[in-house]
Order: C-alpha cells, then structure tokens, then sequence
C-alpha cells in the first residue's frame, strides 16, 4: 500500500525562484537562504519519494477571478510551468500521477470534501519554487508530483480546521491506494509578510516560530485559529499558512523533526522550513 513518509513546510516567494533563476544564490543577500536548504536537498536524495503531494496556491495564473476552486486537484499527465508575465521558469515540466491523483479525489469526495479535478492547468511559483528549494538544479524532477491548489487569494479562504481535516482525508486516500509508493506531503507558502497598504513589508518573527512550534507540537489546538488572527499577526498575506495543516493533518499525531530552517528577510517575506518525519 501507499505510504506517506514525511511532510514538508516551505515558503514559496517568488523573487527565490528569480534568483536561483538568474545565478543569484551566491550573492551575500540569498547565500544564507540557500545555505538553509542545502541539508534538504541532500536529505531528499537520500529519502526520493515516488510522489510528492503539493499544497500550493494559484496566483491569478491558472484561476483568475473570474473562476476561484476553492481546493483542486491536478489529475493531468503533466503540468508546463507558467508564463507569470516574465517568462515561464526555466524548469522542467511537471510529470503528474493521475491514477493516484484520481484515487485521492475519489476517495476524498467520497469523505465529504468538495475537490475541483484539473486535468489540465500551468503551475506558478507556488509550486515551482519548493521544488527549486528541494531538488535544486535538475533536467527532470526526480518524483511524480500532484498539484493542489488552494484557495488563499480571494476570500473567503478555508478555515484551518477545514484544511487540517483534509489533511487527514488525504492520508486515508493515500494510505488505501494498492501500489506500493513512499509519498511526501508538502505544504507551501508564507510565513508572515503583507504585499500592500500601510503595513507592506510586515515581518513578525516571534509570531511564525511560535507557529513552527505549535506545527510540530500541537497541530489540532493551532487549527482552531481564525483567519483574522493570521490577518493580524502575520499580515494579509500570512493567511496562507492554513495550507501548512493540510500537510501537518496528514501526518501522525507525533512527528519527528528532522530540519528546522527560519530566514529573514527573503525579498518582503519571511522564510520557514521544516521536514518532519511521519510515524504511522
């Protein structure tokens, strides 16, 4: 059977993307943000999953305003990295698991959660950039991949609770597929950061390792947590950590930290890291 064995928690900033892109990770301001991933990568090329689940959200790329799921599933073959008005990242092309993807969205529909199926959808940042970060520089990510896509841009967004239980509905999905896969779990964007308004730039570094550590040690109470909370403390901007409890719902109810990474700043934007290693 399937099997979940780790999950991942990583920012997706773009300007990282641009520049890992452009040769720019050596430079006195991303070294220390590389450097923070450096353990990752090797740690993924000793544990390759057959498949990595990706929670990620869609910035007005592949659902403009005009169409918002609020969760979607990719269910394609494969997914071509998105033009976000430079240019498509000079990334490989994301090889899909549709049989597996079908199988969650089946099973998670039928576990009363309303999913979107994609068979068809370019991927942006939100998803290209973790798999930078962790894989670094390849001709072909080394895993199938699933897109999720969640929505975090156009309120309302879902709650963490919602997203924390789903979590745990896709584990269930995963763990009663009949072929034998290691998969990880990630789960993307943040940590605190505002785009606009009078509060752009808003960093709040006790907020998000407090988050990071109620992630890891106490996930159901952080759940509970209202959106005006992550509005407040980590900006408008922030609210898409919800995304973060999918993956940490997914996992057991004890994890084992395996990495832990903070860095600020990373463009506006606060950067958290973690591998943690399921038990079940």
């Amino acid at each position: 059977m399937a099997h979940i064995s780790a999950g991942i928690a990583c920012s997706h900033v773009p300007a990282i993307g641009a520049a890992w892109d452009l040769g720019k990770a050596g430079d006195d301001y991303w070294k220390p943000l590389f450097e923070g991933f450096e353990f990752t990568k090797q740690w993924e090329k000793a544990n390759k999953p057959d498949v990595v689940f990706l929670v990620y959200n869609d910035h007005a790329t592949a659902f403009s305003l005009e169409l918002i799921p609020t969760f979607a599933i990719g269910c394609g073959e494969s997914f071509q990295p998105a033009d976000e008005g430079w240019g498509a990242r000079p990334v490989p092309v994301v090889e899909g698991a549709p049989e597996l993807a079908a199988h969650i969205a089946q099973s998670v529909i039928e576990d009363e959660f309303d999913l979107t199926i994609v068979n068809k959808m370019d991927v942006d940042h939100g998803l290209t950039v973790p798999l930078s970060l962790m894989f670094g520089k390849v001709d072909q990510w080394p895993c199938k991949i699933i897109p999720f896509a969640v929505n975090v841009v156009q309120y309302p967004p879902p709650s963490g609770k919602r997203c924390y239980h789903l979590g745990k509905a896709i584990a269930r999905a995963i763990k009663s597929f009949p072929e034998d896969l290691n998969v990880q779990i990630w789960g993307t964007g943040g940590m605190s950061h505002q785009l606009q308004g009078p509060r752009a730039g808003l960093i709040n570094r006790e907020w998000d390792n407090e988050f990071l550590d109620r992630l890891i040690e106490n996930p159901e109470d952080l759940s509970k947590m209202p959106h005006i909370e992550y509005v407040r403390e980590a900006g408008s901007e922030g609210v898409e950590l919800v995304m973060w409890l999918i993956m940490r719902g997914a996992l057991s109810a004890q994890v084992e930290l395996v990495h832990r990474f903070y860095h600020v700043p990373a463009s506006n934007t606060a950067v958290g890291h973690l591998i943690l290693k399921n038990r079940d």
